[in-house]
């Protein structure tokens, strides 16, 4: 994912679209200077052609020229005069539209698929979660649920005028994004998956781009450019669903690693003695906090894999527990407890790993986070780094199970603000004079 800076200036000459040290040509040029309006108008809308001219450093012409095309492709709007309290005749605001264009991101996982869409404003569109048994259906059931909720998606957008610039479906696993491959989702059950592909043969149009990412790395981007740790250069996302994972921005960039498999937290050994995990191995910080495990110590005659599986999706598990609780069981409180004990013992790894500011605390995590919290800072600040401890917090997530869709849908709106030329014209593009 391009991690450009919001005025619009590339953070790196790769971005640029070309090489260090090699003349780009026209066509690059122009795509960069589309993205750079862009950009500055999504962040510092309404403003007028003189203002965007003044900022980026491009002359009113060259500008007028740019936004002419961007109204062509659906991506910026006029918003009527703008007064700027001097003298002279208004010019005209600018601002993001997005109306006309979207971007769907869709996530699978152990008990559901969710997907939400979005404009490129990040308001979201749609937003929908149906309670699906992933883990026991195999990949090829599972991608053709994915499939028709997409084209069911796609369909409605369609009939609202919206058209996806692209599709991004995260997934709990190891993901090859180049390919679009799940290269292994021990909690799914899952090996050497083409999502894309397959993906490619649902009913939606050809020239809609679909990708695949780690569930997250999606929702830890979600919580920088939107969450309740918004903008915080540093924190790490704990997914908090049955299987475990971890999402790390570091100096403001997702840490993605040599392969792109960073943040597989859940797969760290912290009990050789403990439970065995999916994966294969033996006591890994997932079979101490994952869903599955506060599951089968709150409601064990709900655990997963005993019985008829009624309840799949994780908000009605979390309701039957909540309700159990209401009523006084026990089992609740203490299961919680026991959670926020593990949890605060990687966390303490984490935070001498990665020296977040904050911990974010996604999915089933942030619905019992007064239960949990306390247990996990109070064995955080035993284990922990002292200097680093005492400046890093958990934070529960205000995004909900919704946190990966969100994000996916937020890599396709950054790909279309990094290459607006990604969208098509729809209508030609006419010079307007400039303001």
């Amino acid at each position: 994912m391009d991690h450009s800076r919001a005025d619009g200036h590339a953070t790196d000459s790769m971005s640029r679209g070309g090489s260090a040290g090699v003349p780009a040509d026209q066509a690059t040029v122009r795509r960069s200077n589309l993205a750079l309006v862009l950009r500055h108008v999504s962040a510092c809308g309404p403003c007028t052609r003189s203002a965007v001219a003044a900022a980026t450093g491009l002359n009113k012409a060259t500008v007028t020229s740019l936004v002419s095309e961007l109204q062509a492709r659906g991506l910026v709007k006029e918003m009527g005069p703008q007064h700027a309290g001097s003298v002279g005749r208004p010019g005209v605001a600018l601002a993001l539209d997005g109306s006309r264009v979207g971007a769907l991101g869709m996530e699978v996982n152990v008990d559901y698929i969710a997907a939400i869409a979005t404009d490129l404003a990040g308001r979201v569109i749609i937003d929908r979660r149906i309670g699906f048994d992933a883990m026991g259906s195999g990949p090829e059931r599972s991608l053709d649920e994915l499939a028709r909720m997409a084209e069911r998606i796609v369909a409605d957008l369609d009939r609202l005028g919206i058209t996806p610039a692209g599709i991004t479906v995260a997934v709990p696993g190891l993901i090859d994004a180049t390919t679009g491959t799940v290269v292994v989702a021990p909690n799914l059950g899952w090996r050497g998956v083409a999502v894309t592909e397959r993906l490619s043969h649902a009913n939606i149009a050809a020239d809609i781009p679909v990708a695949v990412d780690n569930d997250a790395n999606l929702a830890a981007l979600a919580e920088y450019t939107s969450g309740v740790a918004a903008g915080t250069s540093d924190l790490v996302y704990l997914t908090g669903e049955v299987g475990i994972g971890g999402g790390v921005i570091a100096g403001g960039r997702l840490l993605g690693g040599a392969d792109g498999f960073a943040g597989e937290v859940g797969h760290v050994v912290i009990d050789p003695s403990g439970e065995s995990c999916r994966c294969g191995r033996v006591g890994c910080w997932e079979t101490k906090v994952g869903l599955a495990a506060l599951v089968r110590m709150a409601t064990p005659d709900r655990a997963y894999g005993t019985g008829p599986q009624l309840v799949r999706d994780p908000e009605e598990r979390l309701a039957e527990i909540e309700h159990r609780r209401a009523e006084g069981d026990p089992r609740v409180d203490a299961a919680a407890a026991e959670v926020g004990r593990w949890l605060g013992i990687g966390a303490a790894m984490l935070v001498n790993l990665f020296n977040p500011r904050v911990i974010v605390l996604g999915g089933y995590f942030a619905r019992l986070a007064d239960l949990i919290i306390p247990a996990a800072q109070q064995t955080l600040a035993r284990l922990g780094m002292s200097d680093a401890v005492e400046r890093c917090r958990f934070a529960a997530s205000d995004l909900g199970f919704g946190a990966a869709s969100r994000g996916a849908a937020g890599v396709v709106v950054e790909r279309a603000l990094s290459d607006p030329t990604s969208i098509s014209i729809r209508t030609p593009p006419t010079i307007l004079p400039s303001a």
